[in-house]
């Protein structure tokens, strides 16, 4: 990796800088780290995080809960953000490159929650700097990404987490017990879907990359932000701070935001390894976002959880959902906004994302008592992982399979009514080998990531 300039900002010059502009400043000059005063335990558990803006503020906060750990590092390219963060941490020294975070030796763990096309180089950076890693889904942008990460954590064997919150409440955790149990008999086909992106984030609109170029702000290092991507002008409210997801450069999309939740109790709960052939429906590619909806039709290898030897997994998004007349609903009830449905041998099951599961028809399944799992927190599941205690349920072994089969779906958006043969061992489409691009990207100079590129 090429030598860079420092980045890291002395806390007190950020502060005093930021107070006088607005936190509104350039900066680029070499810098000075100032020292940090940690707690004398030696179990204490010193956390950077890269990205504290968002979904990234929310993981901080979360993390910082833990009363054994120290935030000693905050990243974020947008330094309104990274000073909003230093209120609440004053202590951490502030970066703007994620990469000189993960230089420093007095780091034990990072949080990584940028913007999708960031997840596995920085992960893979934390994890070959021997960092304990908790980082957003999806795990990566790309199918080889994923891959590559899962194992280099395996080969570390540091601690990991992915950010699928839900997979620790108990609502999925009773999901689980049901399936397995065989409550509503082997399982004949399951279906998931999104309302993604409607109402949140534009896509599909068959239109070009933006032309202009707006100026950039002082407060953001676009260069930074942009990472492995492709170089892309900035312009004003089009990619950043959330639009992010629906470009196919940054983001993964309704399936990358959501799939890794909603798909997650499915593979989960019935053991599904790779699938063996996927077929998308929906709009003609444009090249340069996500379509407006889309339907992914996979075929999983079947097990002793399923009435078949092959099993049906459907995948909806951008408001389609699956035909109602599967589900035995009461009058005047609707199919949830995202969710799964398993169609089994002898009745259904119905999740709506973020609730408890309900069996169906009600009348068939009165009095099948729940299996009363109780929520665990996500969060401190790593921390205390990290430090000895336990283990993580959501550790890269499991969620890195997960998230190639979500990210395999994104691949074949680009052959609509093409049905392609997944060779997971191989790492290819066994019909088209020809399509390595929508498995694995190229990195732009500058910026190769080792074990990645």
């Amino acid at each position: 990796m090429p030598k860079k300039p420092s980045t890291r900002i002395p806390r007190r010059r950020f502060l005093a800088n930021s107070l006088r502009r607005g936190a509104g400043l350039t900066l680029g000059l070499p810098l000075v780290a100032c020292p940090h005063v940690l707690g004398a335990e030696k179990d204490r558990l010193r956390v950077g995080c890269i990205g504290v803006g968002g979904m990234g503020g929310g993981d901080l906060r979360e993390v910082s809960a833990d009363p054994m750990v120290d935030i000693v590092g905050l990243c974020d390219v947008d330094q309104h953000r990274l000073f909003e963060a230093l209120k609440q941490h004053p202590k951490a020294t502030p970066h703007v490159d994620w990469r000189e975070l993960l230089e420093r030796k007095d780091i034990d763990a990072v949080t990584v929650s940028t913007p999708d096309h960031t997840h596995a180089p920085a992960s893979m950076t934390a994890l070959r700097s021997g960092k304990h890693v908790y980082c957003q889904k999806p795990l990566s942008h790309s199918v080889y990404e994923s891959r590559q990460v899962r194992l280099a954590a395996r080969e570390t064997g540091l601690v990991t987490q992915m950010g699928i919150q839900l997979h620790s409440e108990a609502g999925y955790q009773n999901l689980v017990e049901w399936i397995r149990g065989g409550v509503i008999g082997k399982v004949i086909e399951v279906h998931a879907w999104s309302d993604r992106p409607l109402n949140h984030w534009p896509q599909g609109r068959n239109t070009v990359r933006p032309a202009r170029a707006d100026p950039v702000a002082d407060c953001l290092k676009w260069d930074i932000w942009l990472g492995v991507a492709p170089v892309r002008p900035f312009v004003h409210e089009v990619y950043h701070p959330k639009n992010w997801r629906g470009w196919i450069d940054f983001g993964t999309g309704a399936q990358g935001d959501m799939g890794c939740h909603i798909y997650d109790p499915v593979v989960w709960s019935l053991r599904l390894t790779a699938p063996e052939k996927l077929v998308s429906r929906g709009p003609k590619p444009n090249g340069h976002t996500y379509p407006a909806w889309s339907t992914v039709h996979y075929t999983f290898p079947g097990n002793e959880l399923t009435a078949g030897k092959k099993l049906p997994v459907t995948w909806y998004d951008g408001g389609k959902k699956p035909d109602a007349k599967l589900v035995p609903l009461s009058a005047g009830q609707e199919l949830p906004s995202n969710g799964q449905l398993f169609v089994g041998e002898r009745g259904v099951l119905l999740c709506p994302h973020g609730d408890a599961p309900m069996l169906l028809p009600e009348e068939k399944f009165k009095g099948v008592p729940s299996p009363g799992r109780q929520r665990k927190n996500h969060y401190l599941e790593w921390t205390r992982a990290c430090r000895g205690e336990g283990a993580t349920t959501a550790s890269f072994e499991y969620s890195g399979p997960l998230t190639e089969s979500v990210l395999l779906g994104n691949a074949v958006l680009n052959f609509p009514d093409k049905e392609l043969h997944w060779d997971s061992a191989g790492l290819r489409f066994s019909n088209e080998p020809d399509i390595a691009s929508v498995i694995r990207r190229e990195y732009r100079d500058g910026w190769k990531i080792p074990g990645l590129s």
